[in-house]
């Protein structure tokens, strides 16, 4: 059985989801802020025995009370979030190998998003190319896993 795939920036930890993901959202929190290192989270979850670690396993930390947060010990990436009394799990939608395959449906706690967010979309946009030729910089070396097994 096979679905949507995902792994962390480094390819230490991959994963299958042998289910359709659901109730996908982005989370406004200050915890969900911290732990991912953005403005938001951004999740879906699946039953948690639908989650598969093809290669390698993710560390740990509890969060808090009620949750744990699972990443890559070896290149920081967020990989799920887990409310310890449910049976299923969050993936980060940044973590899939195809991020746009799951859009969120809701958020959480908006009123406490980031001031800038509501912008930021709105601002001027520049390529990536374009910038990096401004840089003088021909080839960034990227060390990064690539989005697929």
């Amino acid at each position: 059985m096979g679905g949507l795939t995902g792994g962390c920036q480094c390819g230490a930890v991959r994963y299958r989801l042998d289910a359709p993901p659901r109730a996908a959202s982005i989370c406004h929190c200050r915890m969900c802020q911290k732990a991912t290192g953005s403005p938001y989270g951004a999740f879906a979850n699946v039953p948690h025995d639908a989650l598969v670690f093809t290669h390698g396993a993710p560390k740990l930390f509890q969060s808090s009370d009620i949750a744990e947060r699972g990443f890559c010990a070896d290149c920081g990436t967020p990989l799920t979030y887990r409310n310890l009394s449910a049976s299923r799990i969050s993936v980060t939608l940044g973590s899939l190998d195809d991020p746009s395959a799951v859009a969120p449906e809701f958020q959480l706690d908006a009123d406490h998003a980031v001031a800038w967010v509501r912008e930021c979309l709105d601002k001027p946009n520049h390529s990536l190319a374009d910038w990096l030729t401004s840089k003088a910089i021909a080839d960034v070396g990227s060390r990064q896993h690539p989005d697929h097994d």
